[in-house]
């Protein structure tokens, strides 16, 4: 399934996402990721699927929600792994375009540097950078990047982007407690973003089970004092740090739909509750998901949340 949705951004409204990158490919392994360790780190880029094979899997998700009558805010390139790893990105986005419906690109920044990768965010409507980090040690301890990458020349990167890019330009910085929350590295993080000029500056934090069982959210106190050390210094920042909310829509395949949300956007139990009750089906389908293996389900913060059982690479 390489188009789910559309579930709930808190950043892009009702965003159908676009999974371009199959088993967790990524150039970072993060700790805080919500769908695990990567299970390849990489930094080659590559074609994974056939742009019209993705664009016949859009347009189908497409009309289906139309015929619902449900609304689509963005066609969003968010996977299991690092969207620019995807050599065809580029073409992709030029042709989800004909759908009418604005794209997005949520990327890691990993690959920013390349002339050839900035060439293909410059075509989405919306480009989010992720920014966790502007020391190496808390970086590679934070984003455990592919060995031979230099955060140096990413900044530079991110940089340079901005410069070129006419979208609306978002980063995102993920606060995870004793990694990168002190007030020295914040006030460094948000003299960097002062020279990227974004339309927003998220902060957020773990919402969902994490790759690490170690990793939590700052206190209350050092979200706050986050937020006022971003303000000083950039015209809008935003928290990202409450829960989405429950509206998922179905497509006509209950369990195919549980699928391709979990695979990349692990659900609370109440949010699946709720889609379930849509579809006049009952809580037997995820206890039958979960005794065949397809779906996991965690325990973070004290909440329940359920996720797709990822695949493991043969050796």
């Amino acid at each position: 399934m390489k188009v789910f949705g559309p579930v709930p951004s808190r950043r892009l409204g009702r965003s159908m996402g676009i999974n371009n990158i199959p088993l967790k490919i990524c150039s970072y392994s993060c700790i805080y990721c919500q769908l695990g360790r990567s299970t390849q780190v990489t930094v080659n880029r590559k074609e994974f699927f056939s742009p019209s094979e993705i664009l016949d899997e859009v347009k189908e998700k497409v009309k289906k929600i139309k015929d619902l009558g449900e609304r689509i805010d963005y066609l969003t390139f968010v996977s299991d792994g690092e969207p620019t790893l995807d050599i065809n990105l580029g073409s992709e986005i030029e042709l989800v375009k004909e759908t009418g419906i604005k794209t997005a690109v949520i990327s890691n920044a990993s690959l920013i540097w390349r002339e050839d990768v900035q060439r293909d965010l410059l075509k989405a409507d919306l480009v989010s950078l992720k920014v966790d980090a502007v020391d190496e040690d808390v970086w590679k301890k934070i984003d455990r990047p592919y060995g031979t990458m230099k955060l140096e020349k990413i900044l530079k990167g991110i940089l340079e982007f901005s410069r070129k890019y006419r979208g609306e330009l978002i980063t995102e910085t993920m606060l995870v407690r004793g990694v990168n929350d002190s007030s020295e590295h914040l006030n460094e993080v948000a003299e960097f973003l002062k020279g990227v000029e974004a339309d927003t500056s998220y902060i957020s934090i773990p919402t969902r089970p994490p790759a690490e069982k170690y990793v939590l959210p700052p206190e209350e106190e050092t979200i706050n004092s986050a937020y006022q050390i971003f303000s000083k210094k950039l015209d809008h920042v935003e928290y990202l740090i409450g829960y989405e909310g429950n509206k998922f829509d179905i497509t006509g395949d209950l369990k195919e739909d549980i699928l391709s949300i979990t695979s990349v956007h692990p659900m609370k139990k109440e949010a699946i509750q709720k889609l379930i009750e849509k579809a006049g089906e009952s809580w037997d389908v995820i206890e039958e998901m979960v005794s065949h293996n397809e779906l996991v389900k965690t325990i973070y913060q004290d909440e329940i949340f359920y996720m797709r059982k990822l695949k493991k690479e043969k050796k």
